[in-house]
């Protein structure tokens, strides 16, 4: 069980960087952090405790094959669990997250004053996590949760659409107070150096996240969406853990560059589908995302790992064949939420409203995920594959989750299996591969751009793709409120009402 380790020993060996400060204590009750004398001093824990969630060991991994970046290697089986489809819970990065960063970020804010900043991080960042949680999940506990301190220890579940209720009221009430006078101490701030206006800028554009998240559910409002997406204000800087505080040290890694350091990565190779999408588009971010073979690169058919035979009929065993890897750059980051995710946000919003403005931040947002792997060349240009289509409202849609989809592959994995779910795109080919022939189909003539269901997961879900996890064990064993336990993967949470597979 070493990999379950990982996430825990990266917060703990951030506490020399922070001088073992006694408010850093990993064993302090988390039902009795109510009163910080130094509030600011647990912020970078929490900050690189909801960073490590997200692309951590459940997340991170579950993420990158739900939405079709990687699969599982045709040799090992460490990984065969998420393309058969099994009923995972995620049940680490639900720890990490709650009770973990939300515990630490509600002590911050009972122990900081209103219009102060540390109030601003604290509240900020615990809206943008409850949406993780609730947008991985579904229903969880919210109201009654974190009340531990008064002996409230079995919280009942209160739906999503009441939850992202509370969470827009909070988040208008946030930015309605007077900041101008706040300070954060840029030695405990991770993410933003201590810089307010970054900070609330962040508390902006998670609104705007917020309603486009609702696209598809009769509480969205074009027009009131419309109106905070011309107000301007959002982010202009990725809110994330800068790579420059890893270390090359077991423990102070990445979590990814510590999961590849201790060998787990050598059971990861690349999918076909988004290889074959990266290819045949000429996109020059594949050789950013993925470690060619000698003979370029190649991926494998969405969980294919247990056929024994030779797809490609070029007389070498699938399970012989070289395929694309992964690795990940010591001193990569980890966004929390990125310029160019707000970017296709906006996009979104007036291509909705049928306005122009969407092709400029259409362009902006495909613009800024190359630079960010250090690409100049633009591929948004008259003729170039990611030309803003100009089509129907649907058609541009598509265009903006497809860019989306690339644009978070080794960043935001999470984030591209939650707006796949919401938009559903990439769409899920009508091609079911489970004969020789049907892969000798799918190699050939592959459905580039489209979804094929895993191979191990074939009639696990009536021909979908997952939705949400199930809830981890103990918060449904340990809650006397009997909550009921999800039967499958495939349980939409409220806001996916869109039709379509």
């Amino acid at each position: 069980m070493k990999f379950k380790k990982v996430v825990y020993i990266s917060l703990i060996s951030l506490l020399p960087l922070l001088g073992c400060n006694e408010w850093l204590d990993v064993n302090r009750d988390p039902n009795n952090l109510n009163d910080l004398s130094a509030p600011e001093a647990v912020m970078p824990v929490a900050q690189v405790s909801v960073a490590n969630a997200l692309m951590g060991w459940h997340m991170g991994f579950t993420g990158a094959f739900w939405s079709q970046y990687w699969t599982q290697d045709h040799t090992s089986s460490q990984f065969k669990y998420l393309d058969e489809y099994d009923e995972t819970s995620l049940d680490d990065a639900y720890e990490n997250l709650l009770p973990g960063a939300l515990n630490d970020l509600q002590a911050i804010k009972n122990s900081s004053e209103e219009g102060s900043g540390n109030y601003l991080v604290a509240e900020a960042l615990s809206i943008f996590t409850w949406q993780v949680v609730t947008d991985t999940w579904g229903d969880i506990p919210y109201f009654e949760a974190l009340q531990g301190d008064e002996y409230l220890f079995s919280p009942k579940f209160d739906t999503q659409e009441a939850i992202y209720e509370d969470l827009m009221t909070r988040i208008d009430a946030l930015l309605a107070m007077d900041f101008s006078d706040a300070i954060i101490n840029s030695d405990y701030d991770f993410v933003y150096q201590g810089d307010v206006d970054s900070w609330l800028a962040f508390a902006k554009s998670l609104k705007l996240k917020l309603m486009l998240r609702l696209s598809e559910t009769s509480k969205f409002n074009l027009q009131e969406a419309l109106a905070l997406a011309n107000s301007g204000g959002f982010i202009t800087e990725t809110a994330m853990i800068d790579g420059s505080i890893w270390e090359d040290k077991d423990g102070k890694r990445h979590p990814m560059v510590e999961f590849d350091a201790a060998g787990y990565f050598d059971n990861v190779i690349a999918s076909m589908t988004m290889v074959r999408y990266l290819t045949s588009n000429e996109d020059p971010r594949l050789e950013k995302l993925y470690v060619p073979t000698d003979e370029g690169h190649q991926g494998s058919i969405q969980g294919d790992f247990a056929y024994q035979g030779d797809t490609d009929s070029d007389g070498t065993l699938d399970e012989d064949e070289d395929y694309s890897t992964v690795e990940f750059d010591a001193n990569a980051d980890i966004p929390l939420m990125s310029t160019w995710e707000v970017d296709f946000y906006l996009a979104e919003i007036f291509a909705r409203a049928g306005e122009l403005k969407a092709k400029l931040y259409y362009d902006a947002g495909v613009n800024e995920n190359l630079a960010y792997w250090g690409i100049s060349e633009t591929i948004t240009g008259e003729g170039e594959y990611a030309e803003w289509p100009n089509g129907t409202v649907e058609e541009n849609i598509r265009a903006i989750a497809m860019q989306k989809w690339v644009a978070y592959n080794k960043l935001q994995h999470l984030e591209a299996f939650l707006e796949r779910n919401r938009t559903k795109y990439p769409a899920i080919s009508s091609l079911e591969i489970s004969t020789p022939s049907d892969r000798e189909d799918a190699f050939f003539n592959f459905p580039v751009g489209e979804f094929t269901v895993s191979v191990a997961g074939l009639g696990k879900l009536s021909g979908e793709v997952p939705s949400s996890p199930i809830y981890p064990n103990a918060v449904i064993t340990r809650n006397t409120n009997n909550p009921s336990q999800k039967t499958s993967l495939g349980e939409n949470v409220w806001w996916d009402q869109k039709a379509g597979k």
